[in-house]
């Protein structure tokens, strides 16, 4: 009986950590612009900017583990736009993100050499942001 307790307490415990966890969902600029966003990420190109949602999501899970990714925007509380310059030698690419809330107002942008430090920095706003909102409500 008490092994099923602990169970049970541990289950409620990890499912109320996951309510309190901001959600994002993730999409490329051109996606978000052209009204495809059910679709984030998908699609091809050659050169300027291409998608790489798959390689986002994952260093998005690695960088900001307080963050649940979805592929429902409407469930998100965040929207990560991140656009990663190909057709360049590696020294002059450039990542771009822009951070928005569920309002759709700016929370952050920028500019990196890696998209792991683009990650990073929205990671940072992100958590701030939702850190700030929380605090606002108690």
């Amino acid at each position: 009986m008490s092994t099923f307790l602990f169970v049970a307490s541990l289950s409620v415990l990890i499912f109320v950590q996951e309510i309190d966890k901001p959600r994002v969902f993730v999409t490329d600029s051109q996606s978000w612009q052209m009204g495809g966003r059910g679709d984030a990420g998908i699609g091809g190109g050659s050169g300027g900017a291409r998608p790489q949602n798959a390689e986002i999501v994952k260093t998005l899970n690695d960088k900001c583990p307080g963050v649940i990714v979805t592929r429902n925007e409407d469930r998100a509380n965040y929207v990560l736009v991140l656009e990663h310059e190909g057709g360049k030698m590696w020294i002059n690419k450039d990542n771009k993100f822009a951070l928005y809330n569920k309002d759709g107002d700016s929370i952050k942008s920028g500019s990196t050499r890696s998209l792991g430090s683009s990650v990073k920095e929205a990671c940072e706003a992100l958590s701030k942001d939702w850190q700030h909102n929380a605090d606002s409500a108690r």
